[in-house]
């Protein structure tokens, strides 16, 4: 058997993308959790800033990693994945020391689910925790949904189309400047989603000021995962201008989001929140939610 070859690229051909996409799939079925995020996989089949490392041996596909490079006060984030079958060799700590390497100083690597191998990996390599990432859960029948009521002062709407798009980047951008990866949307990671199969103008809620109806107060985006058996409902992005914040913008939209997920017959919804972020914490708790586990990222120490 070869020894492990290391290989970074910035772009990945149609055949290299399929090959770590089956990979990742073989490594969601083993764990039970992705390795990487929905922006990881989206980055397989554009140019963007992400960068792609390959581990091969005999010329096989046994790990990849992810890495998108720092900017501004974001530190690097890289994201690995291992074939269950090639595991137990080291390859996955030989691509969190090149990942971590490559990003330079104060880069970090997701552990999603945080599974005792990648707990092992992050002690062997001498690694702490820098960010907690919490997946809270909630049936959505029970416990009962609180009553929707939409103040007179505000409007609440669906998507209409490309129109709503600079007020949703504003927005976005406005409310998550200090996300790593929420932060600094473009025209472009909208298009993205909107491309994917899961996208639901329906499932895209706006609000603004009822005097003010073309400025964007905040926004719920809904997803749905059709790959979870039944499918599961996600409060996928719920950003409020912070100029609108106080006025009870994001318990009113997450709750109209919850209605819909409901309507649509789903039994389940998850989300994702940072895990220091206590008013978020606190607006979700008291919607019925609960964490379900938790995403970690590591850093060198």
């Amino acid at each position: 058997m070869g020894e492990v070859v290391l290989t970074w690229t910035e772009r990945l051909d149609a055949d290299a993308a399929a090959t770590v996409r089956k990979l990742l799939d073989e490594a969601t079925a083993a764990d039970g959790v992705a390795p990487v995020s929905e922006q990881a996989i989206l980055s397989l089949a554009e140019h963007g800033e992400a960068r792609h490392l390959l581990a091969t041996r005999d010329g096989v596909l046994t790990g990849y990693a992810n890495l998108v490079p720092a900017h501004g006060e974001h530190p690097a984030m890289a994201e690995v994945a291992v074939d269950p079958a090639a595991r137990g060799h080291g390859i996955g700590a030989a691509l969190v020391t090149a990942a971590l390497a490559e990003g330079g100083a104060g880069a970090r690597v997701w552990a999603h689910g945080n599974r005792p191998a990648a707990q092992a990996v992050a002690t062997r390599l001498r690694l702490h925790t820098a960010r907690e990432l919490w997946q809270m859960r909630r049936v959505l029948a029970t416990p009962e949904l609180p009553e929707l009521t939409v103040p007179d002062d505000l409007t609440l709407r669906t998507y209409s189309g490309t129109t709503d798009d600079a007020e949703l980047l504003r927005v976005n951008n406005a409310a998550f400047d200090w996300h790593p990866e929420q932060g600094g949307w473009t025209e472009r990671d909208i298009q993205a989603r909107r491309d994917e199969p899961w996208f639901d103008p329906a499932g895209l809620f706006l609000a603004a000021a009822a005097d003010d109806p073309d400025r964007l107060l905040g926004f719920h985006w809904t997803k749905v995962h059709f790959d979870e058996t039944p499918p599961v409902g996600e409060v996928y992005v719920v950003g409020i201008d912070p100029a609108a914040q106080g006025r009870g913008l994001g318990r009113l939209l997450t709750l109209a989001g919850l209605r819909y997920l409901r309507e649509r017959g789903l039994h389940e919804v998850l989300l994702y929140t940072e895990a220091d972020n206590k008013a978020a914490v606190h607006t979700y708790t008291r919607l019925g939610f609960a964490p379900a586990h938790v995403d970690v990222a590591y850093a060198a120490s």
